[in-house]
């Protein structure tokens, strides 16, 4: 089953009649009068906006944008934790890199303005993004990440990252992505060394007879 389809369901069956009501309303530059007055239910809007190519799994951008407008602090866990999922299947290098997004999150606060010029991110993006999430500063921090990732894409590794952090005087963060970075490593060394010995212990305990046959 389609994860990013149940997501959408389940988002829907969240909503009350006045919030779907204002997700219309915001989906008027993307989706025809004619078709939101047909539009009942949340399943209802997020078929046509994947109809429209507006929405998929791989650019959950403006699911996040109309729960912020929301404040629905409930759905827009569900999302993150989507997005953790989709993070957890990606190469290695980009799972650090989501993972870096979190602790940046966390402990960057006003100072992402600083760190995104940095990385070069336009004052003009920098100014939207403030703009569409006037009272949400960890989406504020998230969505310059996004921005900076999409825009400098083979050039978006967490050396670089980590580099503009030190840059603007953020050395905790820095370390601290460096701490975890180095934590998962251990951790992916010992589960390798784990799964090893059993192989191991599995071929010593196999009887000679079979082992020759």
């Amino acid at each position: 089953m389609d994860r990013f389809l149940v997501l959408l369901h389940s988002v829907s069956t969240g909503l009350s009649s006045s919030e779907l009501t204002e997700l219309k309303f915001l989906c008027q530059g993307r989706v025809s009068k004619r078709k939101l007055e047909r539009v009942q239910s949340g399943v209802e809007l997020f078929s046509v906006l994947l109809e429209q190519n507006e929405l998929d799994g791989e650019r959950t951008e403006l699911l996040r944008e109309l729960l912020v407008s929301l404040r629905r602090q409930d759905l827009l866990r569900r999302l993150d934790e989507y997005e953790a999922g989709a993070a957890g299947r990606a190469p290695p290098e980009e799972q650090d890199l989501y993972a870096a997004f979190d602790i940046i999150c966390d402990q960057v606060g006003r100072d992402w303005r600083r760190l995104a010029r940095q990385l070069k991110v336009p004052d003009t993006k920098i100014d939207a993004i403030e703009v569409k999430y006037p009272r949400n500063l960890t989406e504020q921090v998230r969505e310059s990440l996004r921005v900076w990732k999409n825009t400098a894409q083979e050039d978006a590794t967490l050396p670089h990252l980590v580099a503009a952090l030190r840059a603007c005087q953020l050395n905790l963060v820095a370390d601290l992505i460096e701490e975890g970075q180095q934590a998962q490593g251990l951790q992916n060394e010992n589960e390798i060394s784990s799964s090893s010995g059993s192989l191991m212990s599995w071929d010593s305990n196999t009887p000679a007879s079979r082992a020759f046959s």
